[in-house]
């Protein structure tokens, strides 16, 4: 048996450079459109759309960690510029006190309300419209497929079906 590496083929590299660069780029892009339209940095979004989309848009701060793919220490300098920004609340849970709960205020909401338009635009623009349905269909399949050895246990939920919008009741992120 040997060592030696399964180089890539040509063709495998050009598809793996292309997504390292589609990796590198979209997110700056998208960070870009949210501190221009509704100054916000993309993970302040990401951290509001989740508390939108969760049950009395509540969630432990240790499960925003994990679903927003931070640590601790950065997930709450976030939250104490979203707070002071009157975004979210933080309180111990009455229920285990050594757990945070963060809360979307109404200013929260509104604010994920007004933003989700521009920001679901934006997505739309720079990948959604680019490919033709079948493109977005493979593109599911192979985000899943990656998704599966990055993601194993499926903390960031992104392995979960999608509901329907018309299905999903208060549910502004986009």
């Amino acid at each position: 048996m040997t060592d030696d590496p399964r180089w890539l083929s040509t063709h495998e590299l050009q598809a793996w450079m292309r997504l390292e660069a589609v990796a590198e780029l979209l997110p700056a892009a998208l960070d870009q459109q949210l501190q221009r339209d509704a100054d916000l940095s993309h993970y302040e979004y990401l951290v509001l759309a989740k508390l939108s989309e969760a049950p009395e848009r509540t969630l432990r701060m240790s499960g925003l960690a994990a679903s927003t793919n931070a640590t601790l220490p950065r997930l709450s300098h976030v939250a104490s510029r979203l707070e002071a920004r009157g975004y979210l609340t933080r309180v111990r849970s009455e229920d285990d006190r050594r757990a945070t709960l963060a809360t979307l205020t109404e200013e929260g909401w509104r604010k994920v309300v007004a933003t989700a338009p521009t920001h679901v635009a934006e997505v739309r623009r720079l990948v959604v419209d680019r490919l033709t349905p079948e493109q977005v269909e493979h593109l599911d399949a192979i985000a899943l497929a990656v998704l599966g050895a990055l993601d194993p246990e499926n903390r960031l939920e992104a392995q979960n079906p999608v509901v329907s919008p018309d299905d999903a009741c208060g549910n502004a992120a986009g």
